[in-house]
């Protein structure tokens, strides 16, 4: 089933209590997802461990969570990529407590090196990392490298495929705004939209496909790439998320589908929920 969720609270959340009225906002607005966001670190109260997983399940909520900005998969020092695999299984501890299975994780940085240095690097790190979860008995985590906005930046989506190509279990986490701010607006079409996702399962097969994971919101973009994200009423930058529901329709894909807009994340995934249904009338 396909989902669609919010990443972190909007600010229409207000001083609602968290976890508790998470339920109750999420059906107001027919979200059936949750993307729990330690960017920042893992920081999740243990009321929130006791609470959330039961609320989700009786309520029918898709919960992901996005694993620590600062992990490098593809750090030139050892030291800070054996760091980023222990940030990966702090984070797939806490999603192992909240019955959460994909953890999104960014795919890391050039900084001065080639970029099929990184991304060699980057590779070695994401499979210590899957070694150290199934050591720790969390092999059902998944694993989801994403598509990233920089152009200095590891994670194009040819890169992440190479990166998920070295594991069956990795899924994508396609960042379809991120992808159209590294360049520069390059999404405009359903035909770009579809040129992508044939591109997923040309190198990663139906299955895989069918069910990655997706972030999307707008995002203004300068000559590096990615500025800042905005919301569905800035129509200055794309992309456009219609093209790219019609493509899931046809297609019959089953993605977790996570809208980061800039405090409007609920309303704007609500927005894509509601246009994804009245396709399949």
């Amino acid at each position: 089933m396909i989902t669609f969720a919010p990443g972190g609270n909007s600010e229409s959340f207000g001083k609602r209590k968290f976890p508790e009225q998470l339920p109750e906002y999420l059906a107001g607005l027919g979200l059936n997802g949750y993307e729990v966001e330690c960017g920042r670190g893992v920081r999740i109260a243990e009321r929130t461990y006791e609470l959330l997983p039961k609320l989700a399940a009786d309520n029918g909520i898709y919960l992901t969570l996005h694993a620590p900005y600062y992990i490098s998969l593809s750090g030139a020092e050892e030291e800070t990529r054996t760091k980023s695999v222990g940030y990966i299984l702090e984070s797939a501890r806490a999603a192992h407590r909240l019955g959460i299975r994909k953890i999104v994780v960014h795919s890391g940085s050039c900084s001065k090196m080639a970029r099929k240095t990184a991304l060699m690097l980057a590779g070695d790190t994401l499979k210590k990392a899957q070694a150290a979860l199934d050591d720790a008995g969390l092999g059902e985590i998944i694993l989801c490298p994403e598509t990233m906005g920089k152009i200095n930046q590891l994670g194009t989506l040819s890169e992440v495929l190479e990166l998920c190509s070295a594991e069956e279990r990795f899924l994508p986490c396609v960042d379809f705004g991120h992808l159209n701010a590294r360049t520069h607006g390059g999404i405009k079409s359903e035909a770009d939209y579809a040129a992508i996702l044939d591109e997923i399962e040309n190198r990663l097969g139906h299955d895989r496909l069918k069910h990655f994971h997706v972030h999307f919101s707008r995002i203004m973009y300068t000559s590096g790439g990615e500025k800042m994200h905005l919301t569905f009423e800035d129509n200055e930058y794309g992309p456009q998320y219609e093209p790219l529901m019609e493509q899931f329709a046809k297609r019959g894909l089953e993605p977790s589908v996570v809208c980061e807009s800039a405090g409007t994340q609920a309303e704007d995934a609500a927005e894509m929920k509601r246009y994804y249904e009245g396709l399949l009338k």
